[in-house]
C-alpha cells in the first residue's frame, strides 16, 4: 500500500472511531446516536445558511491549520498559533476602528499588517530557537499567553472601548463581508427577495475570507513545493545537519518559517475581525482557533489541500455539532469535542493502526 494510501486510510479509521466513540458517549448518556448525527448533518447541510456558517466556521481553521503544517513540514511545531490569530485580531480591530481609507483599499491594508503582526510574532519563537536554542514549544505557549492577556489589555483602553470589555466596531470601510450593508437596505432586500436561496445564505456574515483562505491553500503549496525557499525550508525540516552541510542557513530558515506561519494565524486573526466580528473582546479572544488548527493540521497529513479539507470537516461538525443541543435533542455539544480528541488521538499514532492491521490479517490467516 502506497503512503498516501495508508495516510488516508488511518484519517478514515481515526474519523470512523471518533463518530462510534460519540455515539457511546451519547447512548451512554441516553441520547440516540443516530437521531443526534441526523440533526447534526441536517444542520450543517439543511440550508444554504446552514452551509455559508458551516464555511465561516471553517475558515479561520484552514488558516490555523496551514501555519502549524507549514512549520511542522519545515521541522518546527508551532503551538503559537493561538496567540498570532490574537495579535492578528487586535491588529484588525484597532486600525479598522482608527484608520480611515476608503473601501478595498481599508480591508486590503489591514490584513497586509495584520499578516505581518503575526509573522513577527511567530517570528520571535523562531529567532528565540535559532539564537538560544529555545524549544519553539516553549516560547509559542508563553507567547500565547502574552497575547491572550495582550489583548484583555487593549479592550480597557478609553478611546477603544464601546463598553465593558468590548471594543467599538470597525469602520464599514474595513468589512470585508459581501453585499455589506447594501444587504439591510430596501433596495437589498427587495433584491434578496428575489433570489431566495442566496436570501437565505446571506442571513449570515458572508465574506471574502474563504476566498483568502484559498489563496493562501495554493500558496503555501507552490512555497513548500515549487521553490528553492521550500525546498532549503524543508530541508531543515527533514535534517538541520545535513541542510546546513549543503550550505543552507539553517538560523535564517528557523525564523523565516516561523514567520510564514505566524503570518498565516495573524491573516486568520484579521479575516475573524473583518469578516465576522467586526469587534474585539475578551471573551472570544480565546476561541481556540489556533488549537484546533494543530487537529485540522493532523488530520490533513500535513498537506496544504489536506488541510482545507481538514478545515471544512471540522468547521461543519463544530458548528453542527451546536445544533444537537437544542430541542428536540438537548444533547451537550461538547460530545463534538469529544469526537475532535478521538479523532486527533488516533491519527497521531499509526503505530497501533498498523499493529490493529497486522493482528486482524493473521487473524483471517489463521482462519
Amino acid at each position: 500500500m502506497s503512503k498516501k494510501k495508508s495516510t488516508l486510510t488511518i484519517i478514515l479509521f481515526s474519523v470512523l472511531i471518533g463518530f462510534l466513540a460519540g455515539g457511546i458517549i451519547l447512548k451512554l448518556a441516553g441520547y440516540r446516536p443516530l437521531e443526534t448525527y441526523l440533526v447534526m448533518l441536517k444542520g450543517i447541510f439543511g440550508s444554504p445558511k446552514f452551509m455559508s456558517y458551516s464555511i465561516l466556521k471553517a475558515t479561520p481553521l484552514i488558516l490555523t491549520g496551514l501555519s502549524v503544517m507549514f512549520a511542522f513540514r519545515t521541522g518546527l511545531f508551532n503551538i503559537g498559533a493561538e496567540g498570532q490569530f490574537i495579535v492578528g485580531a487586535i491588529t484588525a480591530a484597532m486600525l479598522g476602528y482608527y484608520l480611515h481609507l476608503p473601501y478595498v483599499i481599508h480591508p486590503l491594508v489591514i490584513l497586509l499588517i495584520a499578516t505581518f503582526v503575526g509573522g513577527l510574532w511567530g517570528g520571535l519563537a523562531g529567532f528565540f530557537k535559532a539564537r538560544f536554542g529555545v524549544n519553539e514549544v516553549i516560547s509559542t505557549i508563553m507567547l500565547n499567553w502574552v497575547a491572550f492577556y495582550l489583548s484583555n489589555f487593549v479592550v480597557t483602553i478609553e478611546s477603544f472601548v464601546k463598553r465593558i470589555n468590548v471594543s467599538y466596531s470597525i469602520q464599514p470601510t474595513a468589512s470585508i463581508r459581501i453585499l455589506g450593508e447594501w444587504k439591510t437596505s430596501d433596495a437589498g432586500r427587495a433584491w434578496l427577495m428575489e433570489h431566495p436561496v442566496l436570501f437565505d445564505m446571506f442571513k449570515s456574515q458572508v465574506n471574502v475570507g474563504v476566498i483568502i483562505a484559498i489563496l493562501a491553500v495554493v500558496i503555501s503549496g507552490f512555497i513548500l513545493n515549487k521553490t528553492t525557499l521550500g525546498y532549503s525550508l524543508k530541508a531543515v525540516g527533514y535534517n538541520k545537519y545535513a541542510a546546513e552541510f549543503g550550505g543552507i542557513d539553517v538560523k535564517r530558515n528557523m525564523f523565516t518559517s516561523m514567520f510564514i506561519a505566524g503570518s498565516i494565524s495573524g491573516l486568520a486573526g484579521g479575516i475573524q475581525v473583518l469578516g465576522i466580528s467586526h469587534n474585539l473582546s475578551t471573551l472570544a479572544a480565546m476561541e481556540g482557533f489556533g488549537f484546533d488548527g494543530i487537529a485540522v493540521a493532523l488530520m490533513g497529513a500535513n498537506t496544504p489541500i489536506g488541510c482545507l479539507l481538514s478545515g471544512l470537516f471540522f468547521g461543519a461538525l463544530k458548528y453542527g455539532g451546536s445544533k444537537i443541543q437544542t430541542p428536540p435533542i438537548n444533547a451537550p455539544s461538547e460530545t463534538v469535542n469529544i469526537m475532535v480528541g478521538i479523532i486527533v488521538l488516533f491519527i497521531s499514532m499509526p503505530k497501533l493502526i498498523d499493529v490493529l492491521k497486522k493482528s486482524i490479517a493473521a487473524r483471517k490467516k489463521v482462519k
